[in-house]
């Protein structure tokens, strides 16, 4: 375990107002103002995966984030305003950026193909963390469907200052979360250390090891993350509204759509809705899901859907899910509550159903269907 006594230095200077300050409370006055922090930090070679470093504003966690790790701390980068976000990840594929942006909590495919100056802060937050994170992208080691992950020898290390200091605390603990699930799953195949001095990450990132800088003190811990109890309730198209936005569809909701909203402690989180598949019997389909953008990221989209297929089931109704957003298709094909039922290429076109008003087909868009078949 490396042990690391940073020392800073910086002049005083003597001046009128630095002399009335030392009298007025006592400061005594050295040519130099010097601070020490000694601490200790994990071996490089040891199995971890997350790391945190935390303490209050000037407690030295930048300072020793830059003297440890002063290659692998990312440095904000300048994002072009004559370019949308998906295209600035250099030769990257664009399923990988996808999943990227996916990993980090930005799952909604209609900001993507904005420029990075028009996000908000909690969308810039997570894009600025997609690019740090991009540096691990060339080190897949293994299937996704495992539930946990082998790191190559030589995956990269990405350090983060400022974890979270511009974003809201809900923000905050989804960020949190997405980074633990891609790191721990294999999507994102890196170590990293997120540097903050908000403590409320810490049992939402679940770090494997936490520096306090307030106490000098290391703990190799992995903080139990809280659970995340949702309401599901069956909800009037209206509260569509809300959602609408982001998704990647512009279609307005059929006729016949049964609709449902889950909060979590009372707010709206994802809603969902289901249509009629024509003309099969007691065969029914999501036409529509969509989690706000604040709580991306944790999982909590695919849970609905799947409470939602296990009350459609309890009615007698096959239910499919049938989508070409990258994420909801990997966690159907490594869940056990799913079945691939149908791989297109190209989509389908609207035969049988050109009558249906706001009806929007999947023709020229590679899809995926899945059948909920339940435990």
């Amino acid at each position: 375990m490396p042990s690391v006594d940073v020392v800073v230095e910086c002049p005083v200077f003597d001046s009128f107002r630095v002399q009335q300050v030392a009298g007025m409370f006592d400061v005594p006055l050295q040519e130099k103002a010097t601070e020490r922090f000694p601490v200790e930090l994990p071996e490089e070679d040891e199995s971890w995966q997350v790391g945190l470093i935390v303490g209050p504003s000037g407690s030295g966690k930048s300072t020793v984030a830059r003297e440890f790790f002063a290659d692998e701390l990312y440095r904000q980068v300048e994002w072009p305003n004559d370019r949308a976000v998906i295209d600035c990840f250099g030769e990257l594929p664009v399923r990988q950026v996808t999943e990227l942006f996916t990993a980090v909590g930005f799952g909604s495919s209609p900001a993507w193909v904005k420029p990075y100056h028009v996000l908000s802060c909690g969308e810039q937050f997570r894009c600025d963390l997609a690019k740090a994170l991009s540096k691990g992208a060339s080190y897949q080691t293994q299937d996704v469907s495992s539930s946990t992950s082998q790191l190559a020898p030589n995956a990269p290390l990405v350090v983060f200052d400022e974890y979270t200091s511009v974003v809201d605390r809900q923000v905050a603990k989804a960020c949190s979360v997405a980074i633990a699930k891609g790191i721990r799953r294999g999507n994102l195949s890196c170590r990293f250390v997120a540097v903050t001095c908000h403590y409320d990450v810490a049992e939402w990132l679940e770090a494997d090891w936490v520096l306090d800088m307030a106490t000098g003190s290391l703990q190799r811990r992995r903080l139990r993350r809280p659970q995340i109890e949702l309401e599901i309730h069956r909800c009037r198209m209206a509260c569509w509204k809300l959602f609408a936005r982001h998704h990647y569809l512009t279609g307005t909701l059929g006729t016949g759509s049964r609709c449902y909203l889950a909060t979590w402690n009372g707010e709206p989180v994802t809603f969902c809705a289901t249509l009629p598949v024509i003309p099969k019997k007691n065969r029914r389909r999501f036409s529509r899901i969509v989690t706000l953008p604040d709580y991306q990221g944790m999982g909590i989209g695919m849970r609905v859907v799947a409470a939602v297929a296990s009350l459609h089931r309890s009615e007698g109704h096959r239910i499919n899910v049938t989508s070409s957003h990258p994420a909801l298709i990997r966690h159907c094909r490594h869940s056990d509550l799913w079945r691939t039922v149908n791989v297109k290429k190209t989509g389908s076109g609207t035969r049988n159903v050109a009558r249906i008003s706001a009806y929007r087909s999947s023709k020229g868009r590679a899809v995926v269907s899945f059948e909920y078949v339940g435990k």
